[in-house]
């Protein structure tokens, strides 16, 4: 019974949050547009976020996502700037402010000392149409008044979920303007499931001489000899001009040599596979996997672009697995 009483007072908090995610999303106008102008022409500074209370959990938030993909910012305390953080904010900057009711006192002495300061760009996000924040504001970012989850419409849910999903939608309207992509996000994230995630085939391949590179030509009976130094299981076949024409593989030196008593004999080129499979040096990771699952292959060459038989590297499947790619 107790359950049944849980899940719908579940459905009930986000129905209540949803709707008032549609009202923000009705009230987008032009305004949205100059504060992400603003942003994006602030070429010298940083985006700087404050807020009280549960405002400014949200405003430290939006600062860490702003900072992920690609545009300076942080967060200060809105308490402390009365102490002397306002030194923090600089003429190049943009200041983004959080009050839900635009009257937090709080917030008072950095309005003044943006106000004071006429090239700070002052972008205020509040519910209250002609508030402190709201006239003080060069560009305001008027948000719903809506619903409160919980009784008596007390308790900061729904206000905060809309705080949020303005400064995510901030966040990723600066993030396309910028053409920020996947190779830019790596940078800012190399730890984690997302810097696995996002790891190319070049982060990991062996390069230089961990290539167990073979000559065409060399016989069986000393490639036997380097392809059990280089314990990669596999040997590159290059021809005198250092193009890349196979791939020798412990499995395939089995299997000739319980066909021929004369493997020793034989040379390389007789032997090997042609044209090896290869992948791009900036490749991800997880897809050079996936292809040696689909293949059923334990190495692959790394190669130029648009340059097949120029091997730069090789990336076997243990390398894959010892980054944590999955």
């Amino acid at each position: 019974m107790k359950s049944l009483i849980f899940k719908n007072i579940a459905k009930e908090v986000i129905d209540i949050e949803i709707n008032s995610l549609k009202k923000l999303k009705k009230g987008i106008n032009e305004n949205f547009a100059k504060a992400v102008e603003a942003i994006l022409n602030c070429k010298r500074g940083k985006v700087i976020l404050s807020g009280v209370g549960k405002s400014g959990i949200i405003a430290k938030k939006i600062s860490s996502t702003l900072a992920s993909v690609g545009t300076p910012s942080f967060f200060v305390d809105a308490s402390s700037c009365s102490h002397g953080d306002l030194g923090q904010i600089s003429s190049n900057d943009v200041l983004i402010l959080i009050s839900n009711s635009g009257e937090s006192s709080e917030l008072r002495n950095i309005i003044q000392y943006a106000n004071r300061n006429k090239n700070i760009v002052l972008i205020g996000i509040m519910s209250r149409k002609n508030s402190l924040l709201y006239r003080a504001s060069d560009i305001s970012l008027l948000i719903p008044e809506v619903k409160e989850a919980g009784p008596g419409s007390i308790v900061p849910t729904s206000s905060t979920a809309v705080q949020l999903a303005l400064g995510d939608a901030i966040a990723i309207a600066t993030m396309k303007q910028k053409k920020f992509g996947q190779h830019d996000f790596k940078k800012f994230h190399p730890s984690g499931s997302l810097g696995s995630k996002l790891k190319t085939v070049e982060d990991i391949m062996l390069v230089g001489k961990k290539i167990p590179f073979i000559n065409e030509n060399v016989k069986m009976k000393n490639a036997l000899k380097i392809i059990s130094s280089k314990k990669l299981g596999v040997l590159i076949v290059r021809s005198s001009k250092n193009k890349t024409t196979g791939i020798i593989t412990d499995g395939q030196i089995r299997r000739i040599s319980e066909k021929s008593k004369d493997l020793k004999t034989l040379k390389v080129k007789d032997v090997m596979t042609k044209d090896p499979i290869s992948v791009d040096r900036n490749v991800l990771a997880a897809k050079a996997l996936a292809l040696m699952n689909s293949k059923r292959i334990t190495s692959l060459c790394v190669n130029e672009k648009n340059k097949k038989h120029k091997t730069i590297g090789i990336v076997h499947i243990h390398n894959i697995l010892e980054s944590n790619i999955q």
